[in-house]
């Protein structure tokens, strides 16, 4: 059977593949557009499956909020390439993803993957996947999500930064939800993507991180004391450690940091003017590729591999 330009057209709508792979698909199946289909498929799996263990350290944080903002979720989706995370389609499957996880109740991302994907139910979240690293011709992964449901006087408020490269999201508490505790929620939000706090307060902060900080820092000013011309009795070296662990923990922990948009006042005193029982609940940071190994690219072996193939 002749392959016309309507047939790869209609199976290149079908499949999202293109037009040259979707062709030979036709080609392959001696135009048999259901088999054509089922090649792409088959071809598409294969291929991911060999990007499968390319290290993909890009890519975007894109976060989902409902309308009441009762609801919120915040997802990694990641790619090999920033030339790939600027790629629309891209963009419009990351910020899919961020729909699907807000919708669904799954835990982890095997469960989100296996479920039927909400732009496109006729397909599940693994096989739009699939399809996107066959087409794009990168290794993609949905890497991490956190979601947020509340009710009564609380609201989930998200921020994303740099296009993508940092998101937050956070719950925040109050007698009353309104737009003025809306935008210290975004203000917040804004404060956790600049300065990355590890903890809400400091009664968050687990036993075992502060004797671990207190050990390294005692270690350090030992050091320091060991190698001055007039060392210091313990009694000083003491006083030097709180002030030390005092400074450490301000640095982590997000009431205590310094707010960005007003010198000389705390997180804490921010909210307290915006109201005196407005409380950041919790919230989730995550910056693109954070904690990924990166594989340093030679570029020039890799245009002379390429030459050479």
């Amino acid at each position: 059977m002749q392959v016309t330009a309507a047939m790869v057209k209609e199976i290149r709508e079908l499949t999202g593949a293109g037009m040259a792979v979707c062709k030979n698909a036709l080609v392959e199946a001696n135009g048999d557009m259901k088999r054509a289909a089922e090649i792409l498929r088959e071809k598409g799996l294969a291929a991911a499956a060999k990007k499968a263990g390319r290290v993909a350290a890009e890519g975007l944080v894109m976060a989902a909020i409902s309308d009441d903002r009762k609801k919120g979720a915040l997802v990694e989706v990641n790619s090999e390439t920033d030339f790939v995370a600027k790629n629309d389609e891209f963009i419009l499957f990351v910020q899919n993803m961020a729909k699907q996880v807000l919708a669904s109740s799954a835990d982890d991302a095997d469960a989100i993957l296996a479920e039927k994907w909400i732009a496109d139910p006729s397909q599940t979240a693994q096989e739009v996947l699939t399809n996107k690293i066959a087409t794009i011709g990168e290794n993609i992964g949905l890497r991490r999500f956190s979601r947020y449901a509340v009710d009564g006087n609380k609201a989930v408020v998200d921020y994303i930064h740099g296009g993508g490269k940092v998101g937050v999201i956070l719950v925040i508490s109050a007698p009353e939800i309104n737009d003025n505790v809306l935008e210290a929620g975004r203000n917040i939000c804004m404060q956790i993507a600049a300065m990355n706090p590890q903890f809400n307060t400091r009664d968050d902060v687990p036993a075992e991180h502060i004797a671990n900080e207190k050990a390294f820092l005692l270690k350090q000013a030992q050091e320091e004391n060991a190698k001055a011309e007039k060392p210091k009795p313990d009694g000083v070296l003491e006083k030097m450690l709180e002030g030390r662990l005092t400074k450490s923990l301000k640095e982590i922990c997000l009431y205590d940091q310094e707010y960005v948009k007003e010198d000389k006042a705390t997180v804490a005193q921010y909210l307290k003017s915006v109201g005196a029982d407005v409380k950041i609940e919790c919230f989730t940071r995550y910056e693109k590729g954070e904690g990924i190994e990166k594989k340093e690219a030679d570029f020039a072996a890799e245009v002379a591999e390429a030459m050479k193939g």
